[in-house]
């Protein structure tokens, strides 16, 4: 089969970049690309996945990769955090792929709080150096409260097909291949406020029939990566088993961009080669107008509030 050349122009959506500004007195939701996601309410912050170094395809293919401290610092810095400044609560990583854990223990290094995952995220964070105080170990279906924020983890599972299988049973030293960052466990993640605001944090485009049902969020962050190769019917039940099976009424779609390309230059989406957004975001339009979801697509650096989209 011909490969599509080209990528999908994200000018054509501009009406689905619709989350509002934070106010700055509340609770805010940052987007810094794939899955990464802060979580702000101006005292304590809790902060998804935390992938900044973004290598280039060329090293994750060829070579070995590693954090890249100054592009950690440099958006540690952007966002208030780090030494001299604010510290964050906790770290979590939806699952242990370099696009989501490559820089956890480092951002945990250096801007404190502490490492939230299972096994193979903790054996990232032993070869990081992190001291056993500085690693939590999740227990599935078990709330931790870290600050302002209570972090529930459930089992998922990750989108098909998964490239880097399996568990790391021994602590990573970077750098180390791309290879090394299995999956481990991966995490539907529900992050509840004090405010009484809450949202899923699915950060892979994979599910587990059923494994939500009877827990509520108002927001779901929703990871598309991928699906634009699958079946539309695969699509479909990840939606009824993530966003639909947490009564969610705002979903904001997440894990759509080229994370080859560094942060600071502006997004744009993974290549036809890789993905079809466009395939994707015409069924998720399909689906949130059924159920009545406001449906969006997050603005990279911006603080927003996805709660103002819910009734």
């Amino acid at each position: 089969m011909r490969l599509r050349p080209g990528r999908p122009d994200l000018t054509r959506y501009t009406d689905l970049v619709r989350v509002p500004g934070a106010t700055g007195d509340g609770l805010a939701v940052t987007f810094l690309g794939v899955s990464t996601l802060l979580f702000d309410d101006g005292a304590c912050a809790v902060l998804v996945d935390g992938f900044f170094s973004r290598p280039s395809m060329l090293r994750v293919g060829l070579g070995k990769i590693a954090p890249d401290p100054a592009r950690i610092d440099a958006a540690l810095g952007r966002l208030g955090f780090g030494p001299g400044a604010r510290s964050l609560d906790a770290v979590v990583a939806v699952h242990s792929h370099f696009d989501h854990a490559l820089d956890s223990a480092e951002v945990v290094g250096r801007a404190g709080g502490v490492l939230v995952g299972g096994e193979s995220l903790a054996n990232l964070g032993r070869g990081a150096g992190l001291a056993v105080e500085q690693i939590h170990l999740v227990i599935p279906g078990v709330p931790v409260t870290y600050g302002a924020f209570t972090l529930t983890h459930v089992r998922s599972d990750h989108c098909p097909p998964d490239r880097y299988p399996g568990d790391i049973t021994s602590p990573v030293v970077p750098p180390a291949r791309a290879a090394a960052y299995k999956c481990g466990d991966a995490w539907s993640v529900l992050i509840e406020h004090t405010s009484g605001r809450s949202a899923l944090v699915q950060g892979s485009a994979g599910f587990v029939a059923h494994a939500l049902d009877g827990v509520t969020a108002d927001v779901a962050y929703v990871g598309i990566g991928q699906l634009g190769l699958l079946p539309e019917t695969y699509t479909r039940e990840y939606w009824a088993h993530t966003v639909t099976a947490v009564g969610a009424r705002s979903a904001v779609l997440t894990h759509w961009d080229d994370f080859f390309r560094p942060l600071d230059q502006p997004l744009r989406a993974l290549p036809y080669a890789g993905d079809d957004l466009d395939k994707t975001l015409a069924v998720c339009r399909d689906l949130a107008a059924a159920e009545n979801v406001a449906l969006s697509l997050p603005r990279v650096w911006r603080a927003e509030d996805p709660w103002a989209l819910t009734p």
